[in-house]
């Protein structure tokens, strides 16, 4: 067998039919050894019941993943995965394996056993959807972007630079249905709140109905893979609508009661953009729990993070301590009190999220109660007197 035919498309990554999907020269470095064992490189673009759609060099092909679905669930087949496959002609065809994931989406699930769930993968930008057309949640906001920011490097969850997403995935905030705004002081005060809540995020207003800042979006994706994130209801299909310039993905119309929506996407779908790039549209989460959050946190909370770097103690825990900077700024009205309790919130989550599976933490957690407790008793009995 001739080296051509062990890997026809090793000439030019720019050139290969995986082109419009993503594929680069490092996916091709990457690659190399499974080309030499016969196997063709593609992109899962859906997953379903065990199976996934893949986007191959001779089309999109249904493999099996029963051989790379193993028990742990941060490493089963994704959305976005890069996956060798096994060649033209074999029946059925599997997904032998998955290509190291440059970046993840992951939240927690609902199990006791603290477990990750991978959302997609290989990802540029999260653009996270939030809809105009109810009263805004900054702290759904703020979760969402915690969990952006700690967006994953590599099949270890190694973490992304704390200081910059130049090696991981981009968060962006889009307020959608801005046209139902048509207050443009208004529309500015509700952005305003949006970046205060997200510094150093952009943060875009659009309309699928208008048109409105489609356009800005489209420029912003049309380079790399982004995935769309948001509650039932966020406009995301709408909006996916609007960038790939037809009515691919089914919208439903949306409550007037409460404003929520029903899940129109039920699976997650990776999809080439006209203009360039792909997009990965995901069904709305009702629930984003944080996992393994604590560098998206701080990042999400740096105003927080900055004033606790002056406080006199290096251990200030914010609370009664004297010399501490973040409760002086929260007396003088520069840190808003709603934000200082989200970010107690979020990192209490945190914690008892990683907690679930690190014996020294629970260590001292249940040492910092216990300790917290016999103050408060110590508290208590002073201010009666000695007595208990």
């Amino acid at each position: 067998m001739s080296d051509a035919s062990l890997h026809p498309f090793s000439s030019s990554a720019v050139q290969h039919p995986l082109a419009v999907y993503g594929w680069d020269e490092g996916w091709e470095a990457e690659f190399t050894p499974y080309a030499a064992q016969g196997l063709v490189p593609g992109r899962v673009v859906r997953v379903d019941r065990g199976q996934c759609d893949v986007a191959t060099p001779d089309g999109v092909v249904r493999a099996d993943t029963a051989f790379v679905v193993p028990h742990d669930p941060m490493k089963v087949v994704c959305t976005g995965d890069w996956v060798a496959v096994d060649p033209e002609g074999s029946d059925p065809r599997y997904a032998q394996t998955i290509l190291p994931r440059r970046t993840a989406f992951v939240r927690s699930t609902s199990s006791k056993r603290s477990e990750g769930q991978v959302l997609a993968t290989n990802i540029d930008h999260i653009v996270i959807c939030v809809s105009l057309a109810v009263e805004l949640d900054l702290g759904r906001i703020e979760r969402f972007l915690a969990l952006a920011m700690a967006s994953s490097s590599g099949d270890a969850l190694l973490r992304t630079s704390a200081d910059s997403w130049a090696s991981g995935a981009q968060p962006l905030v889009v307020l959608t249905k801005a046209d139902l705004v048509p207050d443009p002081v208004t529309l500015g005060h509700l952005v305003q709140d949006v970046e205060t809540t997200a510094p150093g995020v952009q943060v875009l207003t659009a309309s699928s109905h208008t048109g409105e800042g489609t356009d800005v979006l489209g420029a912003i994706v049309a380079s790399g893979t982004s995935v769309l994130l948001g509650v039932s209801g966020a406009g995301k299909s709408t909006l996916a609508n609007a960038l790939l310039g037809t009515d691919a993905m089914e919208v439903q119309a949306i409550r007037d009661v409460d404003g929520k929506g029903r899940h129109t996407t039920t699976t997650r779908n990776l999809l080439v953009l006209p203009g360039g790039g792909v997009l990965i549209d995901t069904p709305g989460l009702r629930g984003v729990g944080l996992f393994d959050a604590e560098a998206g946190v701080g990042q999400v909370f740096s105003e927080i993070e900055d004033y606790a770097a002056e406080c006199r103690f290096h251990d200030c825990a914010h609370e009664a301590e004297p010399g501490c900077a973040v409760l002086a700024a929260l007396e003088s009205g520069a840190l808003p009190e709603r934000r200082l309790e989200s970010y107690r919130k979020l990192l209490r989550e945190n914690q008892r999220i990683v907690a679930k599976t690190d014996a020294r933490l629970r260590s001292e957690i249940r040492r910092d109660w216990r300790l917290k407790s016999a103050e408060g008793r110590a508290n208590y009995s002073a201010k009666r007197g000695g007595r208990v």
